[in-house]
C-alpha cells in the first residue's frame, strides 16, 4: 500500500470504541501523541467528564438541585460551543435533552424552570449538531421520535437542525410526515405532521408548497402576513401585493358577517389568544390551562405561535419577550430577545438582570443604548449616556474585560470629541477619558 494512501475514509466506517482502542495504543508508543491528547483532555476531556458525572448525579437531587446541576452542564456546552471547541459536543447535548425530557415526566415542574433547561439545551443540541453532523438519519429518527411518541416535548424547531439533517435526514422525516397524512384524518398525530410539512416547506425553500399550505389554513392576520412575507422574500413581489390587497378585502367581509354558533364554546383565554396572541393573552391562557392541568400540552403550541410572530417584527419579538418574562423564564427570554432582535428598551432591561451572572453577553446591548443616547444630541440623553457608559465599565470588570473598555471609551471619545457636553458628563460621571485622546 502507499504511504500516501488517505486512510480516513476507512478510519470513518471504525466505531468509536475501535477507533479510541486503536488510538490510545498508538499514544502508549508515541510520547509527543500521548502528550497532544493529555492536554485536549485537560482543557476539553475534563469538561465533559465532569458533564457527565453531573447528569449522573442529578437524577437523585430534588428539582432546585436538579435544575442548577443541569444548568451548569448547559454552560459548560455554551463555552465550548462558543469557544469552537473541535470536540463532538453533540452526544452530551442529546443526553442532557433526554434526561431532561424524561425527569420533566417525573416531577412537578410548576415553576418552569426545568422545561426552561429544556428548550435551552434542545438549543444547544441544535448547534452541536450544526458543528459536528451526527448520522443524519439517526438525528431524524430522534426527532421523529420526539414529535410523534414523545409527551409533548420538547419543543423542536426543524430549521435548526436542517443544516445537520441534510438532504438524507430531510428526506427521513418527509418520508414519515407524508405516511402520517395518509394514514391520519385527524388527531394530535396528524396536528404535528401538518406542523412539520410547513416546517419541511420552508426548510426546502419550496415556496409554492409553503404558500399553499398557508393559504390552507383557516384565514387569520398572523397567515396572510408570513404569506406576504414568503413571498416577499422570494422575489415575488407583485403576488405579496395582490395576497395582501385580497387577504384586507376577505377580513372587511368577515366583519360585516355574524359569526356562526359552534356546539362546543372555545374558552375565552383561548380564543383571546388565538385572536390577539399578546403576552397579556399568553400569561392569561397559561393561568386557566395551569389549572386545568392542560399547560404542558397547550404551551408548546402557544409558544410556536408567539415565535412565528416574533419572527415578523420587534413590536411582536417583545411581546414574546414579555410571555416568557412572565413565567419566570429569564434565560429563555433572553435568548429570544437575542435571537427575534427585540426592541432596545427592552434588551436593556434584560440586560439590567443578566449582566450579574452573564457580564460579557450584555456589553453589546449596552453599547447599543449607549450609541443611541449620543445620536438625540440633548444634555439629558447625554447624562444618560455617560450613566451607562459607568455601567458599562462595571460589566466589563466583571467580564474580566476592563482594557476592552477601555479601548472602546477612546474609540467612542475620539468619534465625538466635538460634543463637548457630552465629554461634559463622561467627566462628571468620573469615566478617566484615555490620555491619548485629545477631549
Amino acid at each position: 500500500m502507499s504511504s500516501t494512501t488517505d486512510l480516513r475514509p476507512y478510519l470513518r466506517t471504525l466505531d468509536a470504541e475501535t477507533l479510541a482502542d486503536l488510538l490510545h495504543a498508538h499514544a502508549e508508543r508515541d510520547p509527543v501523541l500521548r502528550q497532544a491528547l493529555e492536554n485536549r483532555f485537560i482543557t476539553q476531556g475534563s469538561d465533559l467528564a465532569e458533564a457527565h458525572r453531573l447528569l449522573d448525579t442529578a437524577v437523585t437531587a430534588g428539582n432546585v438541585e436538579y435544575a442548577a446541576k443541569v444548568g451548569s452542564v448547559l454552560d459548560t456546552l455554551q463555552r465550548l460551543l462558543d469557544a469552537g471547541s473541535r470536540a463532538d459536543l453533540a452526544p452530551l447535548a442529546r443526553r442532557t435533552v433526554d434526561d431532561i425530557s424524561e425527569m420533566l415526566e417525573q416531577i412537578d415542574d410548576a415553576s418552569g424552570e426545568v422545561a426552561d433547561r429544556l428548550d435551552r439545551a434542545v438549543e444547544l443540541y441544535a448547534r452541536a449538531c450544526v458543528a459536528r453532523p451526527p448520522d443524519p438519519e439517526s438525528l431524524a429518527d430522534w426527532i421523529l421520535e420526539v414529535e410523534f411518541d414523545g409527551p409533548g416535548w420538547p419543543a423542536i424547531e426543524l430549521p435548526d437542525f436542517a443544516s445537520a439533517l441534510g438532504e438524507k435526514g430531510i428526506a427521513r422525516i418527509k418520508s414519515t410526515v407524508d405516511r402520517v397524512l395518509a394514514e391520519q384524518p385527524s388527531g394530535a398525530k396528524r396536528e404535528t405532521a401538518e406542523r412539520l410539512r410547513e416546517e419541511l416547506a420552508e426548510v426546502s425553500g419550496d415556496v409554492d408548497a409553503l404558500v399553499a399550505i398557508l393559504a390552507a389554513k383557516p384565514p387569520r392576520v398572523d397567515v396572510s402576513l408570513k404569506i406576504v412575507r414568503v413571498l416577499r422574500a422570494a422575489g415575488r413581489h407583485s403576488e405579496a401585493i395582490a395576497h395582501a390587497a385580497r387577504a384586507l378585502t376577505h377580513d372587511k367581509h368577515d366583519k360585516k358577517e355574524a359569526v356562526p354558533p359552534v356546539e362546543e364554546p372555545i374558552p375565552l383565554s383561548r380564543k383571546a389568544f388565538d385572536e390577539s396572541p399578546t403576552s397579556t393573552t399568553y400569561l392569561a391562557l397559561r393561568e386557566e390551562a395551569l389549572e386545568a392541568g392542560r399547560w404542558v400540552a397547550q404551551r408548546k403550541t402557544a409558544l410556536a405561535r408567539l415565535r412565528e410572530l416574533a419572527a415578523e417584527g420587534t413590536e411582536a419579538a417583545d411581546e414574546l419577550v414579555r410571555a416568557l418574562l412572565g413565567e419566570d423564564r429569564a434565560d429563555e427570554a433572553w435568548r429570544a430577545a437575542v435571537r427575534f432582535e427585540a426592541s432596545l428598551p427592552v434588551r436593556v432591561e434584560l440586560a439590567d438582570s443578566r449582566s450579574v451572572a452573564h457580564p460579557a453577553e450584555t456589553i453589546p446591548v449596552y453599547r447599543d443604548h449607549v450609541e443611541e443616547l449620543i445620536t438625540h444630541k440633548d444634555p439629558t440623553s447625554y447624562r444618560e449616556a455617560a450613566r451607562q457608559l459607568r455601567k458599562l465599565r462595571t460589566v466589563h470588570k466583571k467580564a474580566g474585560t476592563a482594557e476592552e473598555f477601555s479601548s472602546y471609551l477612546a474609540t467612542l471619545v475620539e468619534i465625538h470629541k466635538r460634543k463637548t457636553r457630552l465629554i461634559a458628563e463622561i467627566k462628571a460621571a468620573r469615566i478617566a477619558i484615555p490620555k491619548t485622546v485629545k477631549a
